[in-house]
């Protein structure tokens, strides 16, 4: 369900501080790493990551997205909005246009989709009328696999983005593995206990090529900040840079690349 975005004047930019890392000691006896393996053609997956801008699954679990596409699985990146308002001195038509090419060239590097939920930066809508069409759209993914973001998180999007995703994920007609991941921990992502993680250590340059698409995002800035998480995860994994996830207790395991 598409909505208007409201007129705003471009804001001013703002000076950014530094985010806070704040990680929490692993759980080593209840994790698992995945490493990648060949996958026949017959066992091919449909994977989906919702996010609630473009970047967020980028950021949160492009290392993973790579593997998956490099072992010729399908991967469609879910955006709830197309970052309209983010685009520091730029009218909200202008920043849509931009975030919307920045998407489409990390997924190309990353070798996935887009699509997008058509809500506004910002502004989400969490109701009735957004939950049913929200559950639409992933019945016609048809995923195997769906990648949330963590709904703990002081980023409005992104807890209206993984309650969407959550209700229709309960409701859909063929029920697929659910995991979350984490973006931003610390200034978004909070108290996040990962279950699962995934050896992204060869992926990292493709991951950062993904990330770097989105321009307009000062990657500088947060993208370092992001490779520091992916070093304690690795830590935690037991390899140099990991991405982590928590398994929904209903998912089965065994689908992480």
């Amino acid at each position: 369900m598409s909505q208007p975005c409201p007129t705003v004047h471009p804001p001013r930019r703002l000076a950014r501080t530094r985010r806070a890392i704040l990680i929490g000691a692993a759980n080593l006896l209840a994790v698992t790493v995945h490493a990648a393996d060949p996958q026949p053609a017959a066992n091919r997956l449909r994977i989906v990551v919702v996010g609630g801008h473009p970047g967020d699954p980028e950021y949160g679990c492009g290392g993973t997205i790579a593997r998956y596409t490099d072992l010729g699985h399908e991967v469609t990146l879910l955006y709830l909005n197309r970052g309209e308002t983010s685009c520091p001195e730029t009218d909200p038509a202008h920043g849509s246009t931009m975030r919307t090419h920045e998407a489409l060239a990390a997924c190309a590097i990353l070798g996935a989709r887009a699509r997008f939920a058509g809500q506004c930066n910002a502004h989400a809508i969490v109701d009735m009328p957004h939950y049913e069409a929200f559950a639409r759209l992933l019945n016609e993914l048809a995923p195997d696999v769906v990648f949330n973001q963590w709904p703990i998180d002081n980023h409005p999007d992104h807890r209206a983005i993984s309650n969407l995703t959550y209700q229709a994920w309960l409701r859909m007609h063929r029920v697929p593995a659910l995991y979350f991941y984490e973006v931003s921990d610390g200034e978004d992502t909070l108290m996040f206990q990962p279950t699962d993680y995934v050896d992204i250590t060869a992926l990292e340059a493709r991951k950062r090529r993904a990330c770097y698409a989105h321009a307009s995002q000062d990657p500088n800035h947060y993208y370092p900040l992001q490779s520091q998480v992916a070093r304690f995860r690795g830590l935690e994994a037991g390899c140099q840079q990991a991405e982590a996830f928590i398994r929904h207790a209903r998912s089965r395991r065994g689908l992480l690349p």
